[in-house]
């Protein structure tokens, strides 16, 4: 518990190498721990690297804690980054349901349904989450695209992809 509350700490420190090899050590110490399984495959997945594993280990989460809703939300969030829009919804939409006071949450959704054409949508989950009071940082990301939906993109896959390390 020590290490995965310091890897914590850590990655939202912003000094990542750090946080990641005491939330490694945790998973060394209690291998099937759902919320540090959860934790390094939404990091990694988020940023772009060790899809594969980080994808292992949401789903591994998943399996045993399915009605946790920052869980379900990182196993919608990874399928996002990973470019599988229409499964993202259906993940995004479960953990609505079972955290719907949540901003990131909410966020995320809306960012799924704008992909998918649900632009209406997308922007009342946006309200939402503006509304439900998130981080500084993430209400200014919010507003901007209240205000102009989400930038084009070519593919979610291909942003991760270019960013990993040494091509895999």
């Amino acid at each position: 518990m020590i290490y995965y509350l310091r890897g914590i700490y850590f990655e939202r420190a912003k000094q990542w190498p750090k946080a990641e090899a005491d939330l490694k050590k945790s998973l060394e110490l209690f291998p099937d721990q759902p919320h540090v399984l959860n934790y390094l495959g939404y990091s990694w997945i988020d940023q772009g690297i060790n899809l594969d594993e980080g994808m292992r280990m949401i789903k591994r989460a998943v399996e045993q804690r399915a009605d946790d809703g920052y869980i379900v939300d990182s196993l919608g969030w990874a399928y996002y980054r990973l470019g599988n829009i229409e499964e993202a919804v259906k993940h995004l939409e479960r953990a609505i349901e079972l955290k719907p006071e949540d901003p990131t949450i909410n966020d995320h959704l809306g960012d799924a349904y704008w992909r998918i054409g649900r632009e209406l949508e997308a922007r009342f989950q946006w309200s939402h989450a503006r509304d439900l009071k998130p981080e500084p940082e993430d209400l200014i990301k919010i507003e901007q695209k209240l205000k102009s939906g989400l930038a084009d993109e070519s593919s979610s896959a291909a942003q991760a992809e270019s960013k990993k390390p040494g091509g895999g």
